[in-house]
């Protein structure tokens, strides 16, 4: 039997700290400790080369049960559909109108960061509803 890894998800961005923030605030994560050595990740960010200098930044499950994100800047635009996107899961165990309803606030604490609402997929007697949103910078995800 294979063992199970643990795995890190990683956005191209084109601010990954503003990005990583906005998903702490989705997630409850938290941004890890600078190494060590240095007061601030602004004071680390500082020691590299000019070019590297805000080119990444990482958020953490504080639990440490979920996967790091991290988020890496690229020079591309992002042009198309991502092709994989999380699903934030806030409605787990509710059905009907009472996770609908909280979706549906979800959807709105997410829209105060900057979030977008794509469309609202009601439950259809086989899936319960979830609520499709794209992050600060486009990228797709579901409220489940």
């Amino acid at each position: 039997m294979a063992s199970v890894k643990q795995f890190q998800v990683t956005f191209d961005c084109a601010e990954p700290e503003r990005l990583a923030r906005f998903w702490c605030e989705v997630l409850g994560y938290v941004v890890p400790p600078p190494p060590e050595g240095f007061g601030s990740w602004d004071d680390f960010d500082r020691t590299l080369p000019s070019e590297d200098q805000g080119k990444w930044f990482a958020c953490v499950d504080p639990s440490g049960a979920g996967p790091r994100l991290l988020f890496q800047r690229v020079p591309e635009d992002k042009v198309v559909k991502n092709r994989v996107h999380l699903c934030v899961r806030a409605g787990t165990g509710l059905v009907g109108e009472e996770r609908l309803a909280t979706l549906e606030a979800e959807r709105a604490r997410l829209a105060a960061l900057g979030a977008a609402h794509v469309r609202t997929m009601l439950a259809d007697g086989v899936n319960e509803s979830c609520i499709v949103m794209q992050d600060i910078e486009g990228n797709e995800f579901c409220l489940d």
